[in-house]
């Protein structure tokens, strides 16, 4: 089973996954969305960190570490940032974090990771836009996304049927040259967000 939601805050992710694994279903893998398999419905304690790393080495040390602690890494990658753990010894601690500083500076590294993100798109963004491939008039005239030549001087069943002919094109057109942009945009409020919620965490440790 696969599942697509959007999270800014680690512990409300922990809560939901937690609470599917209750129902049976453990997380697999968060590619594409959250991949599930189905199991035996089974209390678990699922804690998320954040951490990207330039050698695999350096990932399997983290990974052992946590091991050897009672958690097991159950999803995310090297270069994914967000990893996912469960704890899988009853007598770990209930948390992979030693104290409320640790347990915040994820929401640091997670809004470093995402501005980072957001500016290195900035010249790909300027790039497309002096090459015309990328055209604001578009969100003032979304019209001009439909090529059929005369199309808004048809009318009755001739418009209707080169409109709705042609909005899927217009619309993959729109999506092809909007989708940089908006990435940019998710990419600087998933930064505000995580660094926001460093600071509450911090001003609460």
């Amino acid at each position: 089973m696969r599942k697509f939601k959007v999270f800014n805050d680690f512990d409300k992710e922990e809560q939901w996954l937690e609470r599917m694994a209750s129902e049976g279903y453990q997380l697999e893998s968060t590619y594409f969305g959250y991949k599930f398999r189905l199991v035996d419905p089974k209390e678990k304690k699922i804690k998320i960190d954040f951490r990207k790393f330039k050698h695999s080495a350096d990932f399997l040390d983290y990974i052992t570490l946590f091991e050897d602690s009672g958690w097991r890494h159950i999803a995310g990658s090297k270069y994914s940032g967000i990893q996912y753990f469960e704890k899988i010894d009853d007598q770990a601690i209930d948390d992979i974090f030693s104290d409320n500083v640790s347990k915040a500076k994820r929401y640091q590294r997670y809004a470093h990771s995402s501005l980072m993100l957001a500016i290195g798109n900035f010249p790909l963004i300027i790039f497309l836009y002096f090459t015309d491939i990328i055209d604001p008039v578009y969100l003032i005239r979304p019209s001009e996304l439909y090529l059929t030549p005369g199309l808004w001087d048809k009318s009755g069943t001739s418009f209707w049927f080169s409109f709705i002919f042609e909005t899927p094109f217009a619309l993959l057109r729109g999506a092809a040259w909007t989708f940089i942009p908006l990435s940019v945009l998710f990419y600087l409020f998933f930064s505000y967000k995580a660094n926001k919620r460093y600071i509450q965490s911090m001003i609460k440790k």
